[in-house]
């Protein structure tokens, strides 16, 4: 039978986060549960939407309703905030959010604001092309918006995400710090355009000798800030 819940979590604050994918889900709990363990996680896992994207090559417009879809979802469900979890799909997100009354927070968002902030030649690298694109739109867009001039230099490991799903995480984690090796003299600063790979922020600040951001961590603090600010406007 169903856990049933005391009157203090039915209290809780509720953050339901959107996923494309399984792989991020575990470590984003984690996080969660360091950083807020008083506030309830709820995830939405369509663990082919990803698929879907790479397959079409853009996020479509059905893809677009099938993300809005679950974002509705996350408001029937109580969500006081929904976080998406995915790059790929972030600019849906913004196309979104005028549509409910509760917060969208990117998981991304807070670390191009972060790496623009600080960092005038910034490196991101993917494993995807379908999270590259978006990832440097992100940071250009963020970059305008704070009045700031970055250079933006991308790189693809490519064959990365396919050596990670089919078993080889020794391959995706090559691929990455040589994609990361070839980027390095000419930024600042690395972004890891993928939630999943911040688990190599540390190596590959380690190899390459400069900072490195994923975005995980700074997306959870984010989420955080909002719900403190709402708790605080609320009567």
């Amino acid at each position: 039978m169903p856990k049933r819940l005391s009157k203090e979590e039915w209290k809780m604050k509720t953050v339901v986060a959107v996923y494309t994918g399984q792989g991020l889900a575990d470590p984003v709990k984690n996080l969660f549960t360091q950083l807020m363990p008083e506030y309830r996680l709820i995830n939405i896992i369509d663990d082919g939407l990803i698929h879907d994207v790479i397959r079409e090559g853009t996020v479509s417009k059905a893809i677009t309703r099938r993300l809005i879809g679950y974002y509705r979802q996350a408001a029937d469900m109580g969500a006081d905030l929904i976080l998406n979890t995915c790059s790929s799909v972030g600019e849906v997100a913004d196309y979104a959010r005028p549509m409910f009354d509760i917060p969208i927070i990117k998981i991304d968002e807070s670390m191009a604001s972060e790496a623009v902030s600080r960092f005038g030649r910034i490196g991101v690298i993917a494993t995807l092309p379908s999270t590259l694109t978006p990832t440097v739109r992100l940071l250009q867009s963020q970059a305008e918006r704070q009045g700031r001039a970055v250079q933006v230099v991308d790189g693809l490991a490519d064959g990365a995400y396919h050596a990670l799903i089919n078993g080889r995480p020794e391959d995706h984690d090559r691929l990455i710090l040589e994609t990361a090796e070839r980027l390095a003299p000419d930024c600042d600063a690395l972004v890891l355009a993928q939630g999943s790979m911040a688990r190599m922020e540390r190596a590959l600040a380690d190899r390459i000798g400069k900072p490195v951001l994923s975005s995980p961590h700074l997306g959870l603090l984010a989420v955080k800030a909002e719900l403190e600010r709402n708790a605080a406007v609320q009567p």
